[in-house]
C-alpha cells in the first residue's frame, strides 16, 4: 500500500459523513433520492473497503497508507507533533475495514423498507458508520477517541426512535453503560500522553516510546474495562442483549457485527500494542473473563425463547472467545481473536438480517410460537441454517477457522481454558440445533400461513454475507497473512 492510498482511508470517513450532510439537504418527501443516494454511498464504501484490504501487504512496516494533516502543531510547547488528522492501517484494521464495508452494504438495503423518517434514520446511520471507520483508520488518539464517541452517540436515537420491544429502556441502558465505559478510556489516553511526555497523540510515536512497566500494569486494566464494555466483556455485558432486542434490523447488524468489534479492537490497539508489558501481566485475567463470558453467554442462550435475545447472548459467548484469544498473548491465539471478530461480525449480521425479515411480517420472535418454517419460508430457512452452521463452527465456514486458532492458542497457554472453550462450542451447538428443531421442522403452524418469503433485497443482502462467510472459511490466508505479521510485532508476544 502506497502513501497515496491514504486518500482511500480518508474517503472511508468522508463518504458516510458527506452522505449524511447531503441527506440533510434532501427533502424528506423525496424518498427515491434518499434510496438512490444511500445505494450509491454504500456501494462505494463497500468497494473502497475491498480495495483497502487488498492493497495492504505486509512489508515489515507497522502501518501502511499513512497520511497526516497537522491541526495543533504543539501542545503546551511540549513537542512538535501535537494533534494531527492522521490515517493509516495495519493488518488488523485492514480486516476490520473490510468487515465494516460488507456489513453496511446489506444493512443499507434492508433499511429501505423503513416508512417512518427514512432520511433521518440514514443520517444517523451514516454518522455512526463514519465513526466506526474512523476508529479503524485514525492514528491520532485525539481524533481516535472522537471517532469512538461518534460511533456510539447515534445508537441512542436509532434504537429509541426506530426500535421495538422496550426500545426506550434498551437505548438508555446501552447509552449509559457505553458512555460510562468511555471514562476509563479517556483517562488512559491522557495518562499515555503524560507518560510519554512528547506532547503528541500520534499513535506511531506513542507505540514506539518507552513506558514504565508499572504504568502499563496500572492503566492496561482501564483500557480493558472501557473498551471491553463495548465488546460485551463479562461482567460489563448486560446492555448487549437488551440493545440487540430493541434495535432495528440494520442497527442490530452493525451493532453486533461491527460496533462490538470496535471495543475488542480498542483492547488490541490501546492495550496490547501500546502497553505490551501490562498485557502480559494481565493476560491471565483477560483469559478468565473471556472464558467466563463464553460459558455464561452460551448457557444463558439455552434459556432464551426470543430470537434476538438468543443471538444477543450468543454474541456475548462468541465475543468471550475473542477475549480468550487476546489474553493468550501468543500469535496464533491473538490472530484467532481478530479472525473471530470478522467471522462473528459476518454471521451475526446475517442472523439479525434474517430475524428482522421475519419480524417485519410476524411481529413475533418467540421460538415456541413457530413450527414448520422450513416449509413456509424455505429460502429464509436455508440462510438461517447456514448462519447456524457457521456459528457452531462447521469446517469450511468462517467460524471454524477463527475458533481453531483460538483453541490452539488457549491450549498452548492455558490447557484447562482450552478445554472449557471446546465445551462452550458444544453448548453452542446445543442451543442452535434446539432452536432449529423447535421452529423450522414439524407441522406448519396455521397461524403463520400469511408469512411470505424474503424480498429480493433481503436475499441479496444475505447472499453478500454468505459469500463472505464462505470466502473466509475456505480461503482464510488473505486474512491470516495480514493479521498475524502485524500482531507478531508486539514485544514479548509468544509465537
Amino acid at each position: 500500500m502506497t502513501e497515496n492510498d491514504g486518500y482511500f482511508l480518508i474517503a472511508l470517513i468522508v463518504l458516510p459523513l458527506l452522505s449524511a450532510v447531503i441527506l440533510m439537504i434532501i427533502p424528506s418527501k423525496e424518498r427515491a433520492l434518499v434510496v438512490g443516494l444511500t445505494a450509491i454511498s454504500s456501494l462505494v464504501m463497500f468497494f473502497v473497503s475491498i480495495y483497502v484490504f487488498m492493497a495492504y501487504s505486509f512489508d515489515g512496516s507497522t502501518f501502511q497508507g499513512v497520511m497526516s494533516y497537522p491541526w495543533i502543531e504543539n501542545i503546551g510547547l511540549l513537542g512538535e507533533n501535537g494533534i494531527s488528522l492522521k490515517v493509516g492501517i495495519d493488518g488488523v484494521t485492514a480486516s476490520l475495514v473490510l468487515l465494516t464495508g460488507i456489513v453496511v452494504l446489506p444493512g443499507t438495503w434492508v433499511s429501505w423498507k423503513i416508512q417512518h423518517r427514512l432520511k433521518d434514520f440514514f443520517i444517523l446511520f451514516y454518522i455512526l458508520t463514519a465513526g466506526v471507520y474512523g476508529v479503524f483508520v485514525l492514528l491520532d488518539l485525539f481524533f481516535w477517541f472522537l471517532a469512538y464517541e461518534t460511533a456510539l452517540l447515534p445508537m441512542y436515537l436509532l434504537i429509541a426512535v426506530w426500535g421495538s420491544t422496550r426500545k426506550e429502556y434498551g437505548a438508555m441502558k446501552l447509552m449509559m453503560m457505553l458512555m460510562a465505559g468511555s471514562i476509563p478510556i479517556f483517562v488512559a489516553i491522557f495518562a499515555l500522553f503524560a507518560e510519554v511526555g512528547l506532547g503528541t497523540f500520534d499513535m506511531e510515536v506513542l507505540l514506539s516510546a518507552s513506558k514504565d512497566e508499572g504504568f502499563q500494569k496500572i492503566f492496561f486494566p482501564l483500557v480493558v474495562i472501557g473498551c471491553g464494555t463495548l465488546g460485551a466483556m463479562f461482567p460489563f455485558h448486560s446492555w448487549s442483549p437488551d440493545g440487540h432486542a430493541a434495535a432495528p434490523t440494520a442497527v442490530s447488524m452493525v451493532h453486533a457485527g461491527v460496533l462490538m468489534k470496535v471495543g475488542a479492537f480498542g483492547v488490541v490497539r490501546l492495550g496490547a500494542q501500546m502497553m505490551p508489558e501490562g498485557a502480559l501481566f494481565w493476560g491471565p485475567a483477560l483469559v478468565a473473563l473471556g472464558i467466563t463470558a463464553a460459558l455464561y453467554g452460551a448457557i444463558s442462550a439455552l434459556r432464551q425463547t426470543d430470537m434476538k435475545m438468543l443471538m444477543g447472548f450468543s454474541s456475548i459467548s462468541h465475543m468471550g472467545y475473542v477475549f480468550v484469544g487476546l489474553g493468550t498473548m501468543n500469535v496464533i491465539g491473538m490472530t484467532g481473536a481478530v479472525l473471530q471478530m470478522t467471522a462473528h461480525g459476518l454471521m451475526t449480521a446475517l442472523f439479525f438480517l434474517l430475524i428482522g425479515a421475519m419480524y417485519d411480517q410476524s411481529h413475533n420472535r418467540d421460538l415456541p410460537n413457530f413450527s414448520g418454517l422450513a416449509k413456509q419460508m424455505p429460502i429464509w430457512s436455508v440462510f438461517f441454517v447456514f448462519a447456524s452452521l457457521a456459528s457452531l463452527g462447521l469446517p469450511g465456514l468462517s467460524g471454524f477457522v477463527a475458533e481453531v486458532h483460538i483453541f490452539i492458542g488457549a491450549f498452548r497457554s492455558y490447557p484447562i481454558v482450552g478445554g472449557l472453550a471446546v465445551l462452550t462450542a458444544a453448548i453452542t451447538t446445543t442451543y442452535l440445533m434446539r432452536a432449529l428443531a423447535q421452529s423450522f421442522f414439524g407441522e406448519a403452524n396455521p397461524k403463520w400461513d400469511s408469512l411470505n418469503e424474503m424480498t429480493w433485497l433481503e436475499r441479496s443482502g444475505a447472499a453478500v454475507l454468505v459469500g463472505a462467510i464462505l470466502l473466509l472459511g475456505l480461503w482464510p490466508s488473505p486474512w491470516i497473512d495480514r493479521i498475524a505479521p502485524s500482531l507478531s510485532q508486539i514485544p514479548g508476544l509468544m509465537m
